[in-house]
This record gives structure tokens, C-alpha cells and sequence, in this order.
């Protein structure tokens, strides 16, 4: 059985469970992968460093324990996010604690990954390398590795800005693995019209803010729940890179969310009255949370995306 024959195999439906910077932690990835989809989380999260050698072996352990007492469920793997830039002095420290621990699955950030992918390799992983475009997908495919994350437009966080029709088609042309699709993916039939598109599997974020599990305030819960699309604005203010955030988290640190300055690498901060941090006081979001309605556990939202994917099929004569 191939890497991603197996990782298949642990999955009640094609989602991946995208990292959030902050409130992906191990309780929200552990109660993503009972539900049998990939968990994940930003190595960053863990502070000090220090700290992700006991979120590991936490999260590995759970994991491995819930596999022997229920042997028959689909209990899916977890993943690591690794932020792949010079300005990253975490790399080497947090890829020694993933090997030891033999991550399932390696999600690689910014510049192509190719040392990362050897490491991975090496102890059996897979590496899925994210992008918003094609120049992007060709360098990670010539490093090695065994998937992309196609960031879309709509995507929470750092978005792409491209079309998932257009940059799907496009990629295919030249890459036959997996394809994980990102942007505005937050319903049952939007994981199945990715997989319709061309991709293997949805990559989900913004759907997993308001859960029980996530580490986010409550306020930032409630907001997601209370937006829609045209509640996103998207900015390079705050990082350099074109992200989309909550337009309320926006107004209440005293912004305009129509008048904000822009921003490139060497910008160091937004015009304002005081320092905003990015994720912390300004929150992200896709488009995709006019489809939420509630703070819900992970299980919950999971079988709500299971019940509407397969509805979808059934109703275009694919059950």
C-alpha cells in the first residue's frame, strides 16, 4: 500500500483540517482525527519551542491508543505545519521533533521545501506543499513533493487570489498526485465539488474556528458565526502577504476597514495607535462563514459535513 493509500485509508471523508496560527491545538487536531479526518496545527503554535516535543507525543499517543481500543473506525493522521523561510530560526528545532516522532504528514509553508522533504522521506511521511499559483506549484513539484494545498481565492488566512477552477485545471496539466483545494470550503457539497474540480481533497479551515475544541476566544467564535462573506476583507496590512480577516476584529481595534494602509516585506507596522498583532487582535477568516451557524464540538460539525456531502452525491446519482 502506497503512502497515500494508507493515509486514505484512515479517512471518513477527504478533509484535511487546515493549520490556524493560534487556535489549532492539540485538542481541536485530536478531535478532528477521531472523526476521521487529518488534524493539523502550526508547529509555531507550540510556545515556548520546547513545548511541541509534549504536544507530540500527546497527540501521538492519544491517537495510537484510540487505534488499538477502535480498531474498526477511521481514525485519521495528523499533520504538522512547518513554516519553510530563513526567518524561521524554529525549523531545524521543531523537523528533529517531527522526525522523532514520525509525523504522518508534513505541510510545508512559503519557499519549496526540498531539505524538509528528504527529512520526511526518510522515516516514511509525506510532505503537501501550500501555493496560489502555478510558478509556485512547479518549484514544489520539482523538490519533491508528494502533494499540493491549492489556496484560493475566499480562503482565510493568507489567501490566493485565483480562481480553484482556473488553478486546478492549470496545475493538472502538469501534476497527476494529490491535490488538496482551498477557499471558502465549508459545506458537505463544497468537499465534493472539489473533488469534482479535480482534487482529492478539501482543505478546511474557517469551518473549524467555532468549535469547542478551537483555541479562540469566545468573541472570535461568535464572529465568525455572525458574518458573512461580505464581512471578509482582504489586506497585506498587517504581515506583507495578501490574508483576509473578520471586518468587526478590524473595527475594533479603531481601524477602517476601508482605509487600510498597505504594507510590504520591509513595513513594520500598521498605522495605528498602538501595536496589532496579526491573528491575535485582528482575527482571520474566509468567505466561507455565511455557511456557519453555531459554536458546535468538532464531532458535530464533522457529521453535518458527512451528511451533506452525501446528500450531494445522491442527489447527482453518485451514492
Amino acid at each position: 500500500m502506497s503512502m497515500i493509500e494508507t493515509l486514505n485509508s484512515q479517512m471518513a471523508l477527504p478533509v484535511i483540517a487546515a493549520p490556524m496560527f493560534i487556535v489549532s491545538q492539540p485538542e481541536l487536531v485530536v478531535a478532528q482525527c477521531l472523526n476521521g479526518i487529518v488534524g493539523s496545527f502550526p508547529a509555531m503554535n507550540a510556545r515556548p519551542k520546547e513545548l511541541l516535543d509534549e504536544w507530540l507525543a500527546q497527540i501521538t499517543e492519544v491517537l495510537a491508543q484510540a487505534r488499538r481500543d477502535r480498531p474498526g473506525d477511521k481514525i485519521g493522521p495528523f499533520a504538522v505545519n512547518q513554516i519553510v523561510h530563513a526567518a524561521n530560526d524554529r525549523l531545524e528545532h521543531d523537523m528533529t521533533l517531527c522526525v522523532k516522532y514520525k509525523v504522518p504528514l508534513i505541510i510545508t509553508s512559503l519557499r519549496a521545501p526540498g531539505e524538509v522533504v528528504k527529512e520526511v522521506h526518510a522515516y516514511g511521511g509525506l510532505v503537501f506543499h501550500d501555493v496560489i499559483s502555478v510558478r509556485h506549484a512547479e518549484k514544489a513539484v520539482k523538490e519533491g513533493v508528494d502533494g499540493l494545498i491549492l489556496v484560493c481565492a475566499g480562503a482565510g488566512g493568507h489567501t490566493g487570489t485565483l480562481s480553484p477552477f482556473a488553478l486546478v485545471s492549470e496545475v493538472r496539466r502538469f501534476w497527476k498526485g494529490p491535490i488538496a483545494l482551498s477557499g471558502a470550503i465549508s459545506r458537505g457539497e463544497h468537499i465534493l465539488a472539489a473533488l469534482a474540480m479535480g482534487a482529492d481533497y478539501a482543505y478546511v479551515g474557517t469551518r473549524f474556528i467555532p468549535t469547542t475544541e478551537a483555541y479562540a476566544v469566545p468573541e472570535y467564535k461568535q464572529a465568525v458565526v455572525d458574518s458573512n462573506a461580505a464581512d471578509i476583507v482582504k489586506t497585506s496590512c498587517f504581515t506583507g502577504l495578501e490574508a483576509n480577516y473578520l471586518r468587526s476584529s478590524l473595527i475594533g481595534q479603531g481601524l477602517n476597514p476601508d482605509d487600510l494602509p498597505t504594507r510590504d516585506k520591509s513595513f513594520t507596522q500598521v498605522a495605528a495607535s498602538k501595536p496589532i498583532k496579526a491573528w491575535k487582535d485582528v482575527w482571520s477568516a474566509g468567505q466561507g462563514v455565511g455557511s456557519i451557524e453555531a459554536v458546535e464540538p468538532v464531532a458535530t460539525v464533522v457529521a453535518r459535513l458527512k451528511a451533506e456531502y452525501t446528500a450531494a452525491r445522491e442527489r447527482l446519482g453518485l451514492a
